[in-house]
């Protein structure tokens, strides 16, 4: 493990970048970005313009390590390269941010009110290859849409289960089981969540640290205690579907945790911008972002 980059995501000031969309979500993030299904035949095509994004994204001087402390990558952007480097490594030797990479393969159907990870048959070979590329942690999400008792332990479970795997691995998790902003009964979905964290938390031996990211919660401060907890290098919020702005308002009232956003960070953010346009937009939307991590 890089002792610098674990300093950095411990104590550093501000916030983790979202870049792994994948599958799914890809044909999303371009439209976003201004590139409709017309502009693509191939699945290979899709990734080739979402790289060409994120490549965009990562090298633009807005991108930087006063502002930023991570990004997470999808798998195809680790195997890939921005401006002659492997991608991790552009990251962290180019710009000083931390990179960690996506690793579950999607989410199961629901059951019990919640969505687990599908299965991910080939996780240890991953990890294997993340090691090599000097990917410092990894990234898993599921989704809890109401507060069954029995779906929210199940779902944390099988996160701390991977987890262990990927500590094993020498690599640093960030468990992600995201409540849905939608779900009726939210605030009871977090005190259920937040018992089980803290009952899997409690239990890692001395010397094993994870990440968590979590839905911004309905009490202001719920998660406070596992931002101080020894065994917890650094909780993170995903923006979950608000707006920035709402995104932003919410985290700010939550001291401590610090955003992982996607869809909010790249809000904006157009294809035929040219250069001046692209970057001022990104900045703004990093200061904004910045600003609510660090209140």
């Amino acid at each position: 493990m890089n002792t610098q980059q674990m300093d950095r995501m411990r104590n550093g000031q501000g916030f983790v970048a979202a870049l792994d969309q994948s599958g799914g979500s890809t044909p999303r993030a371009l439209e976003g970005y201004g590139i409709g299904p017309e502009r693509y035949s191939t699945e290979e095509e899709m990734f080739d313009l979402v790289h060409a994004m994120r490549t965009r994204v990562i090298t633009s001087p807005a991108f930087d390590s006063r502002h930023i402390l991570a990004s997470i990558l999808f798998e195809r952007t680790m195997d890939s390269q921005i401006e002659g480097r492997p991608s991790a490594d552009y990251l962290w030797e180019v710009k000083g941010i931390v990179p960690f990479l996506k690793v579950d393969k999607g989410l199961a159907d629901e059951e019990n009110g919640v969505r687990v990870m599908k299965p991910m048959p080939g996780l240890d070979e991953l990890l294997a290859r993340a090691v090599q590329a000097n990917i410092f942690g990894t990234k898993m999400r599921s989704v809890i849409l109401r507060a069954d008792p029995e779906g929210v332990r199940t779902i944390v479970d099988q996160q701390f289960e991977v987890a262990q795997r990927i500590l094993d691995a020498g690599l640093v998790p960030i468990i992600e089981p995201e409540v849905d902003i939608h779900a009726p009964d939210k605030a009871e979905a977090e005190q259920l969540l937040l018992k089980d964290l803290t009952g899997h938390i409690d239990a890692l031996p001395e010397g094993r640290e994870v990440m968590l990211k979590l839905t911004i919660p309905t009490v202001d401060g719920l998660y406070s205690g596992l931002i101080a907890h020894p065994r917890v290098a650094r909780v993170v919020a995903l923006s979950g579907g608000y707006s920035r702005e709402e995104a932003d308002e919410h985290l700010a009232r939550n001291p401590g945790l610090i955003a992982s956003f996607s869809r909010a960070l790249l809000a904006g953010l157009r294809d035929d911008q040219t250069k001046e346009e692209f970057d001022s937009t990104l900045a703004a939307s990093i200061a904004e972002i910045y600003a609510a991590s660090i209140t």
